[in-house]
This record gives structure tokens, C-alpha cells and sequence, in this order.
């Protein structure tokens, strides 16, 4: 199962996010825009309350904040084979041009290198299409035998021409490694993915080779495949495991380092206890350990700082199964978590009155924990595009008896706020001021409250039956699992319950985001697809699933229609209460198809519903929207702390900087946190 909800709801492009920041004058004078490129926007975000952790908390966050940034590495690597050989190579010249830097060719170099740095590789972070240079093959030519040798990631015993030529075609050849993560039905999804989680073998064996791993009706069932390398040479398919000693062991080797850093800072016995066996698994990479830390860490609820920093999310792998590296420190926010709480507490009422399956709900709902927290490092799958929430641990079982935690991330909204306001977004695509003025009025409170309860109810919610494999949905499961979440989350924002423990201001204000979600699902999500493309994201595939159903259940009472406004198109909700009907409906069928593990009605929703795009429509919301003169896509760099020390060498504090410019940290990470070899084959 998947946990991560990204900001692509008009959250982003809206500017909502949340209120609870405290707009100060220091937060008003703060310049959260960094840079602006391709279609991507680079902002800062500030680490409110920092200052008022103990000493001891600021270097428990210090230590592992290291930790985070030195998996940086690992995700590059993940994401491509050559994906660090050609970040290296870029930065060599980007380090090292001598040439005119207001040429059109320096300028796409730029562009592009910028790219990379920001999707950790040469495919898309989104779409995961691979984007092509604007500058000419001529142009790297010339640069990379301009330099030094010795300062090109060169394989041993080969030349700098030989260099050249093997980085060339999967740089400029559109053709050659296309797509990091294809999910196309019919195609061999393994052999046409470019991502570094296979190699050699085919989709049918790698998963029959995990096929033989997994014992029937297993109540507690191992994730194989997590934290590996699926390879096959001379005939024989094998795992290479992330492991100090194993794949990727110089990495691992310092993020090992700080976690005993941090370890010796921690709050209490069961943050110790959390990052010992984070330390085992990453010493043995044995996923029985990976599973007592994950319980571990789930029953970690005193302590005001957490984190995640290890192999997490599997949106990377077409299968499902391999995760990525990912990290993200923080700390409690105390008085915004007040909400998260009262929806926690609540768990049990939520579930005994979803609109499913009374086989599909849980008896009784175990450890269900949120929280708001306030960010202070990304790394990896985390960075520069970071989620505005998390709902982990992702092994069903281990939700089932020990449950999860939800976090919802406020100081990332609030910075994605901040740089959106007056972006003339509503007024191109929302209907009519009613509805514009409703949104702002509610759309803060609404929309937070949709992340909220999509990662601590909607994921935490329903069960699957006994013997059901939970990889039984494979390439779909992503997608359906987080139409799961939502659309729980979705049937409850109108529900009375709501009101009663305070949740929304008003019996209306769920109207902000249910417009909001079935503009975003039908139309202005379409801005971050190339014209004639189909959808592949998971996310974004979950939204058009929810919306194009809707759409089509709800035609017979027009409960959704599609109206021209001088000549441009608009969605209209006719009926709000019927949508809601709806909501509860189709939760109500994909709950079955997950409790049941109904792969081929899963496939059926999904493609019907979640793939294919009307190109007219395609083509009207991709020219209102470049109008604007918006990125569609969002982004961050982070923080930097620094140690402070008194005259005696003892440290006393530790300080936060918001300075760095985007080019800027991406050397100094490419400088100091950048222990593997560029070729890790």
C-alpha cells in the first residue's frame, strides 16, 4: 500500500495549505520563491518552533537531518543506472564552462542540468518521462572533452570518448530508456521501465521469483522485494540487498554513522529502541527486522521529534514492490495537532459507518495516531518534491494489529501559500465568484482536513479477507489505494460528524474541496501532462478515477456537468448531496476490490476510468493555463543547520539558515553527501 499524498489538488495551485502559521512579521518579509524553470518553481520553507526544542532535541534533529542528505545517492541511483554518472558529468561542465554563458546552448545546459537535480535523474519526478536537453549534442561533446579527465566519472580502463559515447544516447535518444515507471497495460512492465530496480530479468520472473518467496495465508507477510535489486546473469536470477556490505554499502555506511549520533541524543528508551533496529536492518538487510522496526516505530507516540530515513514508498518500481530512499525529519506542531487528534480518537466511528462492506471494515480499530508536524529536512523521494502528508507504516498486517501514524505537514502548505497568493488561478478556471468566494473563505480549513482524514482514516480503514495476497492488485494497487483514501475522506467531509466535533466552521464548507478535487480530477490536473499523453501517476490517475466516475454515475441527475462560458470550459456540481452519494458508492466497490484482492475489476476501473484523456479538453486547459504563466509543478530546498559552539568547543545551540539558493545546495549535497560510485552496476 502506498501512503504519500502529494500536494496536486488545487492546494498548489490554488495557494490553499493551512492557517496555522503564525504570519508574523519576520514571516512576511521571507522570500519563499527561489527559483522559477521549466515547469518547475523552487521554494524555501521556514522551520517554525526550532528555536524552542531543547538542545538535546535540536541535535537529535541536527544528527539525523545529516542522515537525511546522505541518501541523496541512493535515490539517483535507483531512479537510473546512469543517473550519477551523468549528474557528475553535468556538473563538471556546469563547474568548469569557460565558454559564453549567455549562449542559447549554456542556457538549456542549465535548464536541464537543473532538471536532473530536481527529478534525482534524467526522467520526469512526475510523469517519468524522460525530458531531452535543448542544447545540442555538439555542445556536451565540446564540453565534457574540454575538461579534465579526472574530474569525469570515467569507467575504469575506458576514455573520455568512451565516456561520451555510452551517456550520449540515453541523454538525447528519446527512444532509448524513455520511461522510469511505465504502467501501459500490455506491455512487459519490468523490461520497459527505466528505473534501477531490475536488470535483465522480465516482468513474469521477477514475479514468479517472489511468488515462491510468499507463504499462503501468511498472517504476517514479509514485503520481499523492499529493499533489493532483481537481477539475473548467466541464467540465474538473484537479489542484490541495500545493505552495509551489499548494494549500496558506502551510503548506508554514513547514514549509519549519524543514526548512532542520533541514537545518543534521542528522547527516550523507544526512540533508541527504533534506531537500533534501523541500524540492524541497514547493517543485514533482513526484512524481518525492517518489520519489528516498523512496529517499533509505529508505537513511538511520546517523543516530540520523529522521522522516516530509510526504504519506504514503492511508486518507483511498475511492480510495486521495491521501494525508493526517502527521508524526512520533524517535530510535533502541539497546537495544530489538536484536530488530528480529535479525528484519531474517532477512528472507531468513522470505520463502524463507512458506507462499505460490514465484511470489509475493521472490528476494532488499532493505533491510529495523528499529528501535524513541521518539516525540517527532506531527502531523497522526499526532495525537492516533498508530500504534505504521510500515513505510515505501508504493511497491511502491521496497520491491522499495531496500526499507523498520519501526519499532515503545515509548514509546507503554509510555504506553498505563500508563494501562490494572486496567481490568477481561480478566476481562469473556477465557475462563477459564488463558488471562488466559498473556496476562500473555506478552502484552507477544507482541504487540510481532506489530507487529515485521507491519511489517517483512509488508509487506516478496512481490511482484507483471510488469504487474500496484499500484492494481489500489483501495477494497480497504487492507484487504487489512494482512490481508497480519498474517496473516504471525501464521503466524511459532508458528513454531520464533521460539525459536531468542530472540525469545519460550517455545514457548507466542504463544498470548497469537493469543487476543488472534481475541477482538479477532470481539468486543471491536466496541466502537468504533455499534450497527447495518457495518465500514468498514480496520484493523479486516483483523481481522474474518482471525478470521470462521478461524472458518469451522476449523469442521469446531472450531478456534475461540464458548461462553455465564453467558449471556455467549466465544471458545474448540481448536486452536492448526490455527490456525496456517490463518494460513498464507489468507496463502497473499490473497498471490495481491495478486501477481495479483485485484480481484474481493479484493472477494469482503472483503465476505463483513470488513463485516457479527451484531447480537446487536453488541449483548451493547457493554453488557459500557460497564460497564466505558472509552474505546474512545486518544489523545495531545504534549511541549513549548522553547529554552535562556545569558546570552550561545547555546543550550545544550533542554528538555522534559509540562504542557500536552489544551484547552490544542489552542489554542496553533490559535494558532500555523494559517497557511492557513479556506476553501481
Amino acid at each position: 500500500m502506498k501512503k504519500l499524498i502529494f500536494i496536486t489538488t488545487t492546494a498548489l495551485l490554488l495557494g490553499v495549505g493551512s492557517t496555522s502559521c503564525t504570519k508574523s512579521e519576520d514571516a512576511e518579509k521571507f522570500n519563499y520563491t527561489v527559483d522559477k524553470f521549466a515547469d518547475l518553481q523552487i521554494l524555501r520553507y521556514q522551520v517554525p518552533g526550532f528555536e524552542d526544542l531543547t538542545l538535546n532535541q535540536k541535535l537529535y534533529v541536527y544528527y539525523l537531518t545529516e542522515a537525511a542528505q546522505e541518501g541523496r545517492d541512493i535515490l539517483f541511483d535507483q531512479n537510473g543506472k546512469y543517473n550519477l554518472a551523468i549528474r557528475r558529468t553535468l556538473e563538471a561542465i556546469y563547474t568548469n564552462f569557460k565558454g559564453d554563458k549567455e549562449s542559447n546552448d549554456y542556457k538549456e545546459f542549465e535548464v536541464y542540468l537543473k532538471r536532473v537535480w530536481f527529478a534525482n535523474g534524467i526522467h520526469h519526478h512526475y510523469a517519468t518521462d524522460k525530458f531531452i536537453p535543448g542544447f545540442s549534442q555538439e555542445f556536451f561533446t565540446e564540453q565534457v572533452k574540454a575538461i579534465d579527465p579526472s574530474l569525469l566519472p570515467i569507467r575504469e580502463g575506458k576514455t573520455v570518448e568512451d565516456l561520451i559515447a555510452e551517456l550520449t544516447p540515453v541523454i538525447f535518444d528519446k527512444d532509448v530508456m524513455p520511461k522510469r515507471v511505465n504502467l501501459a497495460a500490455g506491455d512487459d512492465l519490468v523490461l520497459t521501465s527505466a528505473g534501477n530496480y531490475y536488470e535483465g530479468v522480465t516482468q513474469k520472473e521477477a514475479e514468479d521469483f517472489y511468488a515462491k518467496m510468499r507463504k499462503p495465508n501468511d498472517n504476517q507477510p514479509i514485503s520481499y522485494g523492499l529493499n533489493s535489486r532483481l537481477v539475473k546473469k548467466d541464467g540465474k536470477v538473484y537479489e542484490e540487498v541495500y545493505k552495509i556490505g551489499g548494494r549500496y554499502t558506502k551510503a548506508l555506511e554514513r547514514i549509519v554513522y549519524w543514526l548512532e549520533l542520533a541514537k545518543g541524543v534521542a528522547e527516550n528508551d523507544d526512540q533508541r529502541k527504533v534506531i537500533d533496529l534501523l541500524i540492524e536492518f541497514n547493517k543485514t538487510g533482513d526484512l524481518k527486522t525492517f518489520d519489528e522496526y516498523a512496529v517499533a516505530w509505529v508505537q513511538e507516540l511520546t517523543g516530540m521529534v520523529d522521522f522516516i530515513c530509510g526504504f519506504t514508498e514503492v511508486y518507483g518500481d511498475p511492480l510495486g514492490m521495491k521501494a525508493s530512499w526517502e527521508a524526512s525529519i520533524n517535530f510535533k506542531n502541539i497546537k495544530a495537532s489538536a484536530r488530528t487528534e480529535t479525528i484519531s480518537a474517532n477512528a472507531q466511528w468513522f470505520e463502524d459507518n463507512s458506507p462499505v462492506d460490514p465484511r470489509f471494515k475493521k472490528e476494532t480499530v488499532k493505533g491510529v495516531t495523528a499529528k501535524v508536524i513541521t518539516v525540517a529536512m527532506l531527502g531523497g523521494d522526499c526532495y525537492p518534491s516533498t508530500p504534505i502528508g504521510i500515513n505510515l507504516p505501508n504493511a497491511d498486517w502491521i496497520r491491522r494489529d499495531y496500526g499507523s501514524k498520519s501526519v499532515t505537514i503545515e509548514n509546507i502548505t503554509y510555504a506553498y501559500d505563500q508563494a501562490s497568493l494572486g496567481n490568477g488561478f481561480k478566476e481562469e478556471f473556477v465557475i462563477d465568484e459564488e463558488t471562488r468566494l466559498l473556496m476562500d473563505k473555506y478552502g484552507f480549513e477544507s482541504d487540510n482536513l481532506h489530507t487529515d482524514l485521507h491519511e489517517c482514516l483512509g488508509h487506516g480503514s478496512g481490511k482484507l479477507l483471510p488469504g487474500v495476497d496484499s500484492d494481489a492488485l500489483k501495477a494497480y494497487a497504487s492507484t487504487l489505494e489512494e482512490t481508497r483514501a480519498d474517496l473516504f475522506a471525501m464521503y466524511y467531509m459532508a458528513d454531520p460528524k464533521i460539525l459536531e466535533l468542530g472540525l469545519l466552521p460550517h455545514k457548507d464548507a466542504y463544498k470548497a474541496n469537493y469543487y476543488s478535487y472534481i475541477m482538479n480530477g477532470l481539468m486543471t490536473q491536466l496541466t502537468r501532462i504533455e499534450l497527447g499523453n495518457n495518465i500514468e501517476e498514480s496520484h493523479m490517475r486516483n483523481r481522474q478515477l474518482i471525478a470521470k466516475w462521478c461524472l458518469e454515475n451522476g449523469a442521469e441527475e446531472n450531478v456534475i456537468s461540464f458548461e462553455k462560458i465564453d467558449g471556455k470550459s467549466y465544471i458545474k456540481i448540481n448536486d452536492y448531496d448526490k455527490l456525496r452519494q456517490l463518494f460513498g458508492k464507489l468507496l463502497a466497490e473499490i473497498q471490495r476490490i481491495k478486501s477481495e484482492g479483485d485484480y481484474e475489476a481493479g484493472k477494469e476501473m482503472v483503465e476505463t476510468y483513470a488513463v485516457k484523456v479527451d484531447p480537446e479538453l487536453h488541449k483548451e486547459v493547457l493554453a488557459r493555463y500557460k497564460s497564466l504563466n505558472l509552474a505546474p509543478y512545486k518544489g523545495f530546498v531545504n534549511p541549513q543547520y549548522r553547529l554552535v559552539e562556545n569558546e570552550a568547543g561545547n555546543v550550545v545551540d544550533v542554528a538555522v539558515s534559509y540562504n542557500e539558493d536552489y544551484a547552490e545546495q544542489m552542489m554542496r549535497y553533490s559535494k558532500d553527501y555523494s559517497s557511492l560510485d557513479s556506476y553501481n552496476d
